[in-house]
């Protein structure tokens, strides 16, 4: 098992840990999550939600075994900051047709996605008109994991009856991170490069437990010999579950110890106050 969060190593905190990072543009998500991976000096990092080269903002990085945490961003959601770039004068009622792309939509992934082009729903939780110039209007977009904001801005031209596209875009949130301590390349660098001279501080500030990760799915804690049990694969038993948030069933929860240490993130399928029987059947083992 892995110490309490706060009681981790240096070691501990790389090899299991996540950078809030603002990824700047010309780099791929791939690209700039290598580079992490480089710097830190770990085998693995990925990277939670893709952004193209050209835009910026919020992107998380996984480092070594927080790798295994990337199934928890799918069921968050995301926000952004676009510039939508209208082909003609930004109409009266700009602001009733953005009304109108809020809840459900449809989506066709683009021609250069990485997906499979099928017709497929996406919710719109929030989009508001910040500000417009000339033909420029700035949007503030709240959505679901997967929303293709390209796409939306293309259907938002089409609507409004005079054309858009996409300009610049800027992650400002993927739950639960957001844009009020991002952390670039540069803070990383100097982070490792003060740790080296023996000041651990600054890499601490910039490099969080990877249980940063579970921070918005429902908790459940459960007894150390149950950890132990599922470190070896075994799926948690209710006997093992020591405390529980409550969640749906087939609900992605997380396991921790005690202490607050993450053993796995599973789907919750029994009833966790029952006195028998499979509470959470296993999707990542994490220690």
């Amino acid at each position: 098992m892995r110490a309490p969060p706060g009681d981790r190593t240096l070691d501990g905190r790389l090899s299991f840990g996540v950078v809030n990072l603002d990824k700047p543009p010309g780099p791929s998500a791939h690209q700039v999550a290598g580079w992490v991976r480089d710097m830190a000096g770990v085998d693995r990092a990925a990277h939670a939600g893709t952004l193209d080269p050209k835009v910026t903002g919020c992107l998380p990085v996984m480092l070594g075994d927080a790798t295994r945490l990337a199934p928890a961003f799918l069921e968050g959601r995301k926000e952004y900051v676009a510039v939508l770039e209208l082909h003609g004068r930004p109409p009266a009622d700009l602001t009733d047709v953005l009304a109108e792309f809020e809840g459900e939509i449809y989506q066709k992934p683009p021609r250069k996605s990485a997906v499979s082009r099928r017709l497929r729903t996406r919710r719109i939780h929030a989009l508001d008109l910040l500000e417009t110039r000339d033909r420029q209007a700035l949007l503030r977009i709240e959505c679901a994991s997967g929303t293709y904001v390209r796409k939306l801005c293309h259907d938002l031209g089409l609507a409004l009856g005079v054309g858009a596209h996409m300009g610049d875009l800027r992650r400002t949130a993927t739950d639960p991170f957001d844009d009020r301590d991002l952390v670039t390349l540069h803070d990383l660098a100097d982070a490792l490069a003060f740790a080296e001279d023996g000041d651990e501080e600054p890499l601490r500030e910039v490099v969080d437990p990877a249980e940063r990760v579970l921070t918005d799915l429902p908790a459940i804690t459960i007894a150390p010999s149950a950890a132990e049990q599922v470190a070896t694969g075994a799926p948690v038993y209710a006997p093992g579950v020591l405390d529980a948030e409550t969640a749906p069933r087939d609900a992605l929860v997380a396991c921790y110890t005690p202490d607050g240490s993450a053993v796995c993130l599973g789907r919750l399928v029994g009833d966790p106050n029952a006195t028998d029987g499979v509470v959470v059947d296993l999707e990542r083992v994490l220690v």
